[in-house]
């Protein structure tokens, strides 16, 4: 974040001539949602897979001026729609230099300030504060007191000499420090009833009360919050008055269909080797099973994050074998995708029952997410000169220390083979880490579809007739 340019008004008079009418912040979002919409850019960028569901939902909330809940499992990227709000506040904004709340100079809200604002008039000071920070965000936990998300009396305060019944005694919490701004709570079922019931006040009244002072302030805020369906009910963690005081409820749900799977896990991993485009795949019908199987316990979900630690746990692997063998570039093939059930299963909540089962319910899906990508990518091809090359003695042996250049010299010149990476996106002239990817992926499938054996042991694969 830069500083504010120079240019801007450092007065309250500067300000005022120069136009700044104080607005709402859900006017402030909703005048630059429209512009945004009318200049036919995208509000919402890094948003995957929501575009014709949650997106339109949530647009026409924010344009109603609603408070929103959305709703979902976990790792459906609730978290990071919230934070792209941050986005439709304006850049720049004034604000009252030096006061304790980020308010507006021509629309004091506290004591302090209105004294000030009425002994300075227009030689107010004036300081612009960032989008950055008029956006708050907390985690809802059991241990989240009032004092945290509204007030309490200050102690150092009152040892100054004030009284509890002076307004200047409260220590303001995250709520009203974001007055103008957007207070994001995540997992608000969390919130402890009492923790609740204090913030009723802030979404109907806009007033907050500080052991039982009632502190009038005209505050101004966007409550938004996420929160799991099983939760968020009467029945559940949320009380019913706070559950009616939210205009929108919103639900979420994970990628629609392998491309957009495949595109949040692209967009979120970190990948410190190529993974390429069919591994990514796999990867992504894997957690698509994973999310259809009667063994998960589905109402605790499959986070999208799982795919995108799935992807980084391959390309692990792969730079791991660059090291051993020195091939560059580091490139995954399919053999990588052996670490992934044991890596990540405990990132997975099974159903009761299934216990000792785990890794081979895993492996079973992994394997036929492999077979479903193969199929897909390799239609119409005639794998049967590669089949037939392996069952008269070409055995390809792969695995973690063994570089692509062995896998490719394992097996004759075959025209088949150029067919294979073109279905896979290589091209001929690429590297061999990458071609052999390619032929991996050729001679799995041909052993999923039981035409060629497999023979594995420790850190060795071996595919025979």
């Amino acid at each position: 974040m830069t500083s504010a340019p120079v240019d801007l008004p450092r007065k309250a008079g500067e300000l005022r001539a120069a136009g700044y009418v104080p607005r709402t912040i859900k006017a402030e979002i909703r005048d630059n949602l429209l512009t945004e919409l009318r200049a036919g850019r995208d509000p919402w960028p890094g948003i995957v897979g929501f575009s014709r569901t949650v997106i339109p939902q949530l647009e026409r909330a924010l344009l109603a001026g609603h408070d929103v809940v959305l709703l979902g499992e976990r790792g459906q990227g609730k978290t990071r729609l919230l934070r792209t709000l941050m986005g439709l506040l304006d850049e720049w904004t004034p604000v009252i230099e030096g006061a304790e709340l980020p308010e507006h100079p021509l629309d004091p809200i506290t004591p302090a300030s209105k004294r000030r604002a009425a002994e300075l008039g227009d030689d107010l000071p004036v300081a612009w504060l960032h989008r950055s920070l008029r956006y708050a965000e907390k985690l809802a936990t059991p241990d989240t007191s009032v004092g945290d998300l509204i007030g309490d009396v200050d102690p150092v305060k009152v040892a100054e000499g004030r009284s509890l019944g002076d307004p200047e005694t409260i220590h303001f919490g995250l709520v009203p420090r974001a007055h103008r701004g957007i207070v994001a709570i995540n997992e608000l079922p969390d919130l402890a009833e009492r923790i609740q019931v204090a913030l009723l006040n802030v979404m109907e009244e806009r007033d907050i009360q500080v052991r039982g002072y009632a502190l009038r302030l005209p505050l101004d805020v966007l409550l938004v919050a996420t929160a799991n369906p099983e939760d968020y009910t009467n029945r559940g963690r949320i009380i019913t008055p706070l559950k009616d005081r939210f205009g929108a409820e919103v639900r979420t749900h994970y990628p629609l269909d392998i491309d957009a799977e495949v595109d949040v896990v692209r967009q979120e991993s970190h990948l410190t080797a190529e993974v390429g485009e069919p591994l990514l795949e796999v990867l992504a019908r894997f957690v698509r099973h994973l999310r259809e199987s009667n063994a998960i316990d589905q109402r605790s979900g499959v986070s999208a994050r799982f795919a995108v630690a799935a992807a980084e746990t391959v390309a692990a692997a792969a730079l791991r074998r660059s090291a051993i063998t020195g091939e560059e570039p580091a490139v995954a093939r399919p053999v990588d995708l052996e670490a992934v059930p044991a890596v990540l299963r405990g990132k997975l909540e099974f159903e009761p029952g299934e216990e000792g089962r785990e890794t081979e319910l895993l492996e079973y899906l992994l394997r036929r997410s492999v077979a479903d990508t193969a199929r897909e990518r390799f239609a119409g091809l005639d794998l049967t000169p590669l089949a037939d090359a392996v069952a008269q003695g070409h055995l390809v042996s792969t695995g973690e220390r063994i570089p692509g250049r062995d896998v490719l010299a394992a097996l004759p010149e075959l025209p088949v083979l150029h067919d294979v990476a073109a279905r896979a996106g290589v091209e001929p002239d690429d590297s061999p880490g990458r071609i052999a990817a390619a032929v991996e992926l050729a001679l799995e499938a041909l052993y999923l579809s039981k035409r060629l054996a497999k023979d594995a042991d420790d850190d060795t694969t071996v595919y025979g007739a």
